[in-house]
């Protein structure tokens, strides 16, 4: 076997169930021996979340389509980008069980850990409220799923992502600063401004990154003085063995700024984030970048499971059998778990009842288009601002 050149799977090895788990590859060739072709219903659904969180983003959906389209499959699912909750189904699929036993294993991957990043932007973009909010996550990973994650945390909330690839699949530009290879290669933090001043298109805003070898305060009015009203912003990345008092840090730079005539010279943090960290900072920071936090989420541990055989209801102990129905009441925004038999139109409370599981696929045929990367992330924020 000629071994390849990254260790990843390509399209068309996950469209053809190679990134399997083996265990079902052999029920398939036992029911295919067998001549069993039965009917199903599957759903995906997460019992509870990581870290005690109260409630999720779901993502990753895109790719499903993409994998199940052209199928004699029938999908039914929630929007992406939709804040769920534990045990609600957030897709479904239909059809006989041999037409998509080998899927399991990547359907699950692609939104347990799509979910897993846009649940943890959402959660920063909740604590940096309006200020601007980069992903810079995509070094943590490996680089074959790096768009992937920059889309997620796009959709999540971030304002925007660094790796080129990536920027491309959102329709966006990449957006970025200067590493501290740039500063230590030029011999020093002013050198290094004035160079990707001269060099970098005036489209890109000047961020001077001003912890290399320097003290914060005095590496700002330094850059800030070289470059005067062209200077946007500097961002502080100082490690954590090092950092002491951040927001103490960020207090004395932004008084020294302030005090030489430079107001208008924003200050950008980054470096071992989360949003906790982003809640304390909010008081001086003007905008965050977001790495580990972000892109090394914990997944959403979403399971798969048979509700239903040859249309009748049918599911492991532990799991509820039957398909099911997941309603929103707009007017007191009662959630429920409903089963699809159920007709029910009305809440408690006299509002019209809202479907959130829709119809995707029809006997493998799309039935609608899926939104833009922006678009889905304007109903993520939509849904965030409604939150308690």
């Amino acid at each position: 076997m000629t071994r390849k050149r990254f260790h990843s799977a390509t399209d068309e090895e996950i469209r053809q169930g190679k990134v399997t788990d083996v265990y079902f590859e052999r029920t398939l060739a036992v029911l295919q021996a067998k001549k069993v072709r039965k009917p199903v219903r599957a759903e995906f659904i997460a019992k509870k979340f990581p870290e005690e969180q109260r409630w999720a983003v779901f993502a990753g959906i895109e790719e499903c389509i993409s994998l199940l389209s052209g199928l004699p499959l029938s999908v039914r699912a929630l929007d992406e980008g939709a804040i769920f909750y534990p045990l609600e189904p957030v897709l479904e699929v239909a059809g006989e069980y041999t037409d998509f036993a080998l899927f399991e294993t990547a359907l699950l991957g692609m939104i347990c850990q799509a979910s897993g990043i846009a649940t943890r932007a959402a959660q920063c973009r909740r604590a940096a409220d309006e200020r601007p909010l980069i992903s810079f996550g995509a070094r943590r990973m490996h680089p074959a799923v790096a768009p992937m994650i920059e889309r997620s945390a796009y959709i999540g909330g971030c304002d925007g992502v660094a790796v080129g690839l990536s920027a491309e699949l959102i329709g966006a530009e990449p957006v970025g600063t200067m590493p501290h290879a740039l500063v230590l290669v030029m011999g020093g933090t002013v050198a290094a401004t004035e160079a990707f001043h001269e060099v970098i298109s005036r489209k890109v805003n000047r961020v001077s990154l001003i912890d290399t070898f320097d003290d914060e305060k005095f590496a700002a009015l330094s850059v800030a003085d070289a470059l005067g009203k062209d200077l946007f912003a500097v961002r502080l990345d100082t490690p954590s063995s090092r950092r002491g008092d951040m927001l103490e840090i960020l207090r004395e730079v932004r008084w020294e700024l302030d005090l030489r005539g430079h107001k208008d010279v924003k200050l950008f943090v980054s470096g071992g984030l989360d949003d906790e960290a982003i809640t304390q900072l909010n008081p001086v920071a003007d905008a965050y970048g977001v790495g580990t936090f972000i892109s090394n989420a914990p997944v959403i541990d979403f399971s798969m499971d048979i509700i239903e055989v040859d249309g009748v209801p049918l599911a492991k102990r532990g799991k509820w059998s039957g398909a099911k129905r997941v309603v929103l009441c707009p007017s007191c925004r009662r959630r429920q778990i409903l089963p699809l038999s159920d007709s029910t139109e009305k809440c408690n409370c006299g509002g019209a009842l809202r479907d959130l599981l829709q119809p995707l696929l029809e006997a493998g045929a799309t039935l609608r288009s899926l939104p833009a990367p922006h678009d889905i992330r304007q109903f993520v924020l939509r849904q965030l601002a409604g939150l308690s």
